[in-house]
């Protein structure tokens, strides 16, 4: 059996249908203008960004009618990936993330129909 370390411990996690795992940038303790912020201001804007850590599936796809309804088919769920990709940026509404701590880190999970705007870049992982 493999043994987690901190390189793999979200390797053992799924992320389901059209949903997003994202680890919140910290909140930005100033205003534009220089007035600083307390905590509880800070977490209730209505727009957050994070990084995106794991990326579920997709939109599930029904499967395709068969003319020969007689013959055993194999069930197969397709699925329509989502825009998000690992290690994107991703502004997304507060209001809909579902906050959770997992290893003693705060993470988010949203649906893709929450995440407002993707920032990518491409030579992230070269």
């Amino acid at each position: 059996m493999m043994e987690i370390t901190a390189d793999n411990r979200l390797k053992r996690l799924l992320v389901v249908g059209d949903r997003v795992l994202i680890k919140p940038k910290g909140p930005s303790e100033r205003t534009s203008s220089g007035l600083y912020l307390p905590p509880t201001v800070q977490e209730r804007e209505q727009v957050q960004s994070g990084y995106i850590i794991k990326v579920g599936p997709g939109y599930p796809i029904p499967a395709a009618v068969e003319d020969e309804p007689w013959k055993e088919t194999e069930e197969k769920v397709k699925y329509m990936p989502l825009q998000a990709q690992e290690g994107d940026l991703a502004i997304y509404l507060q209001r809909n993330a579902i906050e959770l701590e997992y290893e003693g880190e705060k993470y988010v999970i949203v649906p893709q129909a929450s995440i407002l705007l993707l920032e990518r870049s491409e030579d992230l992982f070269d």
